[in-house]
């Protein structure tokens, strides 16, 4: 059996992303990763992180930087910090791992383009191995529901939320929040390069100044439109994914999925429009369509988990094998967000927009 290799981890931000998060997921991958070092500017979240790991204690990342027992930097600070704190320990030669957003902008974001060293950065966009996202997708591939015309996709619920991911100050919003990572299940559900956005930004029960509601559709050039609603106003909901197609439907709360389509064992009788008067009651012949219908329970043939994306790093690091999510498309996921943050009308073309009538 081969020794056990672990990265040294160190973790810049000891909150609710670095302690409730990336800690927890690291939990019985002991032989893959060494939580090492943390740096918080508190001093009770330094102490919890000594205490429970062993692990060395920084109160900026500039002293973590000098250990040379970290390999890698997992940043899981505020969002305005990731671009300069990502390209300070790209420059101390360690490999970067960047919780999302990957910057509060898209021309920030472009920086980490032009890193020296961007080869040792890896995004975390965890969601992509969200089981319920993989399963639906494999449905869409198999052809079950036809020509997939447009997809929903949502996350709502109603609260007064007042931390700081609510003040545009702190590049808070829901924008910035969840927008990451649906904005990338949009990308990746397109199947198709962007052609065209619309986008609507509203500020509902937050007591922020930051948006807390939020719609955008997104149009593919194969015409294929996604439709992103995240909401901290909505009292009530929609189902978490809706995917509409030309023989069939479906609708999930992400642990089980609900599927209405078309026999497939039974063809299709020819139909033909008629120009004539049709029956007083109805809206022409009578069709005989054979619905199938059913609830299966989330179960991806590919077997994943959103800890997943730990799997992926160790591999891309100790293995060199690729890693899933590449900076293109979160750069791409960037842009999107940058654009909808300016309300511009949107083409598939980044530096030309329409002017406004």
């Amino acid at each position: 059996m081969a020794k056990a290799n672990p990265i040294r981890l160190g973790i810049v931000g000891l909150g609710r992303a670095g302690w409730n998060m990336h800690c927890r997921e690291l939990a019985g991958r002991e032989t893959k990763f060494q939580i090492v070092a943390g740096c918080d500017p508190i001093k009770e979240r330094r102490a919890l992180l000594a205490e429970t790991y062993g692990a060395k204690t920084y109160k900026t990342l500039d002293e973590m930087l000098r250990d040379p027992n970290v390999e890698m930097v997992d940043i899981a600070n505020r969002q305005q910090d990731h671009v300069p704190d990502a390209l300070k320990a790209l420059r101390a030669g360690k490999y970067v791992f960047l919780e999302k957003p990957i910057a509060p902008s898209y021309k920030e974001a472009l920086k980490l383009k032009a890193a020296k060293n961007r080869k040792k950065l890896f995004i975390r966009h965890n969601r992509r191995f969200e089981p319920a996202f993989q399963h639906i997708r494999e449905i869409i591939a198999s052809g079950m529901l036809g020509n997939v015309y447009e997809i929903k996709l949502r996350r709502n619920n109603y609260q007064r939320r007042d931390d700081w991911q609510t003040l545009k100050k702190c590049a808070g919003g829901q924008l910035l929040n969840w927008g990451p990572h649906l904005v990338d299940h949009g990308l990746r559900f397109l199947e198709s390069p962007l052609a065209e956005m619309w986008r609507d930004l509203k500020l509902v029960a937050a007591v922020g100044d930051a948006e807390d509601h939020l719609k955008i559709i997104l149009v593919g050039k194969n015409r294929r439109l996604i439709d992103i609603e995240i909401s901290g106003g909505a009292a009530l909901s929609e189902p978490v994914y809706i995917v509409l197609g030309s023989k069939g439907a479906l609708t999930s709360d992400e642990k089980t999925i609900h599927l209405r389509y078309l026999d497939p064992k039974k063809k299709l009788a020819p139909r033909k429009a008629k120009t004539g008067t049709p029956p007083v009651s109805g809206f022409g012949s009578s069709d005989d369509l054979r619905w199938m219908e059913k609830t299966v329970p989330v179960a991806p043939k590919a077997k994943c988990d959103m800890d997943d994306i730990w799997d992926h790093l160790y591999s891309a690091v100790r293995e060199r094998k690729p890693f899933p999510i590449t900076l293109k498309e979160s750069l791409e996921v960037m842009r999107v967000i940058s654009e909808v943050k300016k309300g511009t009308p949107f083409n598939s073309a980044p530096r030309r927009r329409t002017k406004r009538r």
